[in-house]
């Protein structure tokens, strides 16, 4: 590796820590740098997802006090996410570099879109469903629509925490469960679709290190910066660099 591509992820790896920290996007930095360093978009998507890992279970393992009453609720729910992500790893290794290339600026610009519109959404979705006390009960259409949300985040997954979040709040949720409800399924998801790609041999493990040291350097400055940094500048700009990846992508893509 050379020092561009090293200095190139470790920032990327720190944008990325920092961003999440502060008002989430963080692929829109770390995935586009594996791509500048040279890894073909398969592996490139399948170190990303191996980067959120841990992050995603230590989410998780942090909201299962609020999870622990639902008890059994949770398993249909568990097998979703387990069937998804596998699915939608499975999906990305078989199509290869030839399907998911020419998809990369449409994801991207879903991602994109889903994050611009994320504000509005979460207070749509607090006004609807703050009070929700009870427990919706499960549906064919509701499993399926987990499930389709779990294949796109085993697949490529920027923005599938406010697809899910959207998902359980329309469905009955609370704010504060359904998010507790994301960051264990998108655990599950993270981890299924994690061990598939190692599995598979298509993680590149040194841009792994270097984007993990410097996620976990960005995190702790992102979260030092948080109460000083105003969101909606930061949301402004994760946008202004997702519709900028989007149209780079697209151009590459469909007119180079």
């Amino acid at each position: 590796m050379s020092l561009p591509d090293l200095l190139l992820l470790g920032f990327a790896g720190l944008a990325a820590g920092a961003m999440n920290a502060l008002a989430g996007g963080g692929t829109f930095f770390s995935f586009p740098a594996l791509l500048a360093a040279g890894l073909p978009p398969v592996t490139a998507n399948a170190t990303n997802a191996v980067a959120l890992w841990p992050a995603s279970i230590s989410a998780a393992w942090a909201a299962r006090g609020s999870l622990r009453p639902l008890g059994r609720y949770l398993l249909p729910l568990l097998l979703a996410g387990l069937f998804g992500g596998l699915c939608g790893g499975v999906l990305l290794l078989v199509g290869g570099d030839a399907v998911f290339r020419p998809l990369i600026p449409w994801l991207l610009l879903l991602a994109t879109l889903l994050f611009a519109a994320s504000p509005w959404l979460g207070r749509l979705l607090a006004a609807r469903r703050a009070s929700a006390s009870e427990v919706p009960p499960h549906s064919p259409t509701s499993l399926g629509a987990h499930t389709l949300v779990s294949i796109y985040g085993g697949y490529f997954g920027a923005g599938m925490g406010i697809l899910q979040l959207a998902a359980y709040s329309i469905e009955g949720h609370a704010l504060a469960r359904a998010n507790a409800l994301k960051n264990l399924i998108s655990a599950v998801i993270y981890s299924v679709a994690s061990l598939t790609f190692i599995v598979a041999g298509r993680v590149s493990w040194s841009e792994l290190l270097i984007l993990l040291v410097g996620a976990t350097l960005g995190g702790y400055l992102g979260g030092a910066l948080g109460e000083r940094l105003p969101p909606r500048l930061l949301r402004a700009m994760v946008v202004l660099i997702g519709s900028g990846m989007t149209l780079y992508y697209f151009h590459a893509t469909y007119f180079a």
